[in-house]
């Protein structure tokens, strides 16, 4: 963030707002959630990912009741950062923003909805994910 500043509202944002994004806003929000205000939003809405739900079940945060949504469905669009998770969810943000001030940043993220195989090695990529981004957050908006 430029100037040190610690942003007082976020929006993460991915393709179906079924994995990635829901994840990062449930994470974000376990952490910093009584000081910053937190939302997710997909360029489509998906369906929530049970594996989602049980990678984060491990860390113990329950996310079973999460229902995934469009940027259209924003109840608010000032946020001071977005935080976009793929191409799509990028390109997206940047038409979202264009008449706004906002910092748009992007993290490239797999989608480990793409992964095949045996159940553990699938829920090994949610893993992954949801460890990657718990860094990322906590390293963004641990600082100011």
């Amino acid at each position: 963030m430029h100037g040190g500043r610690r942003p007082q509202s976020v929006l993460f944002c991915c393709t179906f707002n079924a994995v990635r994004s829901p994840m990062a806003e449930a994470i974000a929000r376990y952490y910093f959630g009584r000081e910053i205000y937190f939302a997710s939003a997909g360029v489509k809405a998906g369906e929530l990912d049970p594996f989602a739900v049980a990678a984060m079940d491990d860390i113990g945060i329950d996310i079973s009741g999460f229902h995934p949504h469009t940027f259209e469905d924003l109840e608010d669009s000032s946020f001071d950062l977005i935080v976009s998770l793929s191409p799509e969810a990028h390109h997206r943000a940047l038409e979202f923003t264009r008449t706004l001030a906002v910092e748009v940043v992007y993290w490239p993220t797999i989608d480990p909805s793409a992964v095949q195989g045996a159940r553990e090695h699938m829920l090994d990529a949610y893993r992954g994910v949801r460890d990657g981004l718990k860094q990322r957050i906590t390293k963004l908006l641990s600082q100011g």
